[in-house]
C-alpha cells in the first residue's frame, strides 16, 4: 500500500509540475479588420470568433514592423527590428533610383541572437516550426535557431509554387496534386501535437501560415460562396494615399475565401487540442505579422478601414493587427492596452513559469498582469516603428511613434511630420501638428532617444538621384 501511495504521489507531482504547452499561430498579412470579431462585416471567421470569446482579445496590438521579416525577427527575439538591423523584408528593396539610399540590413536572423525557441528547448520543451520562415537561407533555418523540427520554413516570403501542390518548397514534400497549403500545414501541426500529447516533454509549436499573403489564390471550398455574397455589393472608389491607392471595401472574393479557409484550419487545430484534453494546459497565441495589404499603386486585396492605409505603411492600417491570447488561469476579456510583437517572448516565458531573461528580450514586456486583469498599464512611455526603406505599397522612408493617445508620423525624404490623436481620430485623418507644437517636440525628442538606444540605421542622400 505504501509503495502504491509513493507511486501515486510521484505521478501526481510530475503531472502538476508539467509546464504548459505553447501554440503560437502567425498569419501573414492579416489585417486588423479582417476578422468578424474585429468588425469585418464581410469575412466569416466563426472559429476565431469562438477562440476570442474564450481568450483575451487585444484591440491595440501592434506588429513590430509594417512588413514581415522585421516583425518575425522581433517576435522570436523580443528585440526591436532596428536593434536587430532587420528593418525591411529580406532581402528588401534598395531604392537605387530613389531620392534616398536605404540602409543595408541583415539578410538573416543572426545565430548570435537567442530565440524564444532556444529558451523553451533549454527548459525541456519539444519545439517545432511549421510554415513560413523568411529569416535567412540554409544555415539560418528554424533548426539552426532552436527548433527541433522544421516543416516548410525556408528563405522565401511567399509560397514559391502557390497555394496548391506541387508547392516547389525545398522543406515541404509535395502532397497530392491540388492539396491546399493551409490544410497541409494544419495537418502537419495536428500530427505533431498528436505525437507529443503523451510525451514527457511539453511542446512549443510555432505555426506560421503563408496565407493570406500574395499570390491571392482562392480556396476552392469557399470561393463560390463569396462570389455570390459579393455580387450585390456596391463598388467603391479607392482612397488616394499619396502615390498609392487604398481599397475602400472588403470586396475581393478570392481573398475572402482565403481568410475563411485560414479560420477553418485554426478551428481544426483548436478542436484537436480540445479533443486531446490539452486545452486546459495549452497557451494559444493568434496574431499577424503586419497590417493587411490594402495600399499599392493599384489597390490591394483587402481593406483595413476604419484604419488608414495598409501593409508597408506606418499608419495604423500597416501596423495594428489582431491579437488573441488564451492561457491557463486567464479569464476571457477585451484589453485596450497597447502591446507589440516584442512582448511575446517575455510573456510566454512568464506564462510557462520560466525565468525571464531581460538581457535577451530587452524591448519586450510581459503581458501577464494585463492578461490576468490585475493591471492594464505597462511600464513604458511609447512605441516606435522604424521603416527607413521604400516599399511596393508606395510607402517612402519614415517612422512613427505612439505615446498614449498621440501618434506622430515622420517622412525622411521631406522631414515632414504629422500628428494624430488616436482616441478621437482612429483613421488618422486630421493632422494636428500645427495645433500642438509642444506634443510634437516631446514626441520628436522621444524618437531621437529611441533611435540612439536602438542604433537605428537611417537612409542617406542618393548622390545619383535625378
Amino acid at each position: 500500500m505504501r509503495f502504491l501511495l509513493i507511486i501515486l504521489l510521484s505521478t501526481f507531482s510530475l503531472f502538476a509540475a508539467k509546464k504548459p504547452n505553447v501554440v503560437f499561430i502567425l498569419v501573414d498579412d492579416l489585417g486588423w479588420s479582417d476578422l468578424a470579431c474585429y468588425g469585418s462585416q464581410i469575412y466569416e471567421t466563426p472559429n476565431l470568433d469562438r477562440l476570442s470569446g474564450n481568450a483575451v482579445r487585444f484591440t491595440n496590438a501592434y506588429a513590430g514592423g509594417s512588413v514581415c521579416s522585421p516583425t518575425r525577427a522581433a517576435i522570436l527575439t523580443g528585440r526591436s527590428p532596428a536593434r536587430l538591423n532587420i528593418t525591411d523584408w529580406i532581402p528588401g528593396y534598395t531604392g537605387k533610383k530613389m531620392k534616398l539610399l536605404s540602409p543595408q540590413i541583415h539578410n538573416e536572423l543572426p545565430l548570435s541572437e537567442v530565440t524564444m525557441a532556444e529558451v523553451f528547448k533549454e527548459n525541456g520543451y519539444k519545439t517545432a516550426y511549421i510554415g513560413k520562415w523568411h529569416l535567412g537561407h540554409e544555415g539560418f533555418f528554424p533548426t539552426d535557431q532552436g527548433f527541433d523540427i522544421n516543416i516548410a520554413g525556408h528563405h522565401k516570403g511567399s509560397p514559391p509554387g502557390g497555394y496548391y501542390s506541387p508547392y516547389k518548397n525545398p522543406m515541404l514534400k509535395d502532397g497530392p496534386k491540388g492539396e491546399y497549403l493551409p490544410d497541409r500545414l494544419t495537418d502537419e501541426s495536428i500530427k505533431f501535437i498528436e505525437n507529443e500529447k503523451d510525451g514527457e516533454k511539453p511542446f512549443f509549436l510555432y505555426l506560421s501560415y503563408y496565407t493570406v499573403h500574395t499570390p491571392i489564390q482562392a480556396s476552392k471550398r469557399h470561393i463560390e460562396h463569396y462570389k455570390k455574397k459579393m455580387s450585390s455589393l456596391k463598388k467603391t472608389a479607392p482612397i488616394i494615399e499619396r502615390d498609392g491607392k487604398t481599397l475602400a471595401s472588403q470586396n475581393n472574393a478570392a481573398f475572402a475565401s482565403m481568410v475563411t479557409a485560414m479560420d477553418e484550419n485554426v478551428g481544426r487545430l483548436y478542436k484537436k487540442i480540445e479533443e486531446l484534453g490539452l486545452d486546459k494546459n495549452t497557451i494559444i497565441v493568434f496574431t499577424s505579422d503586419n497590417g493587411g495589404l490594402s495600399t499599392k499603386k493599384t489597390p490591394g486585396p483587402t481593406s483595413n478601414l476604419p484604419l488608414r492605409a495598409g501593409k508597408g505603411w506606418c499608419y495604423e492600417g500597416g501596423i495594428r493587427v489582431p491579437l488573441i491570447i488564451k492561457a491557463p488561469g486567464v479569464q476571457p476579456s477585451v484589453s485596450h492596452t497597447p502591446v507589440i510583437s516584442m512582448d511575446f517572448f517575455p510573456t510566454l516565458l512568464d506564462l510557462a513559469g520560466i525565468e525571464k531573461k531581460e538581457e535577451l528580450h530587452k524591448d519586450g514586456l510581459s503581458l501577464v498582469n494585463v492578461l490576468k486583469g490585475t493591471s492594464q498599464k505597462l511600464n513604458r512611455d511609447y512605441l516606435v516603428w522604424h521603416y527607413p526603406h521604400y516599399h511596393g505599397s508606395m510607402w517612402r522612408p519614415g517612422a512613427a511613434i505612439r505615446s498614449g493617445k498621440w501618434k506622430m508620423i515622420e517622412f525622411f525624404e521631406t522631414g515632414e511630420k504629422e500628428l494624430y490623436e488616436l482616441s478621437e481620430d482612429l483613421g488618422e485623418l486630421k493632422n494636428l501638428a500645427a495645433k500642438y507644437p509642444e506634443v510634437m517636440q516631446k514626441l520628436s525628442s522621444q524618437m531621437d532617444e529611441w533611435r540612439a538606444a536602438n542604433d537605428a540605421k537611417m537612409p542617406s542622400v542618393n548622390p545619383d538621384y535625378k
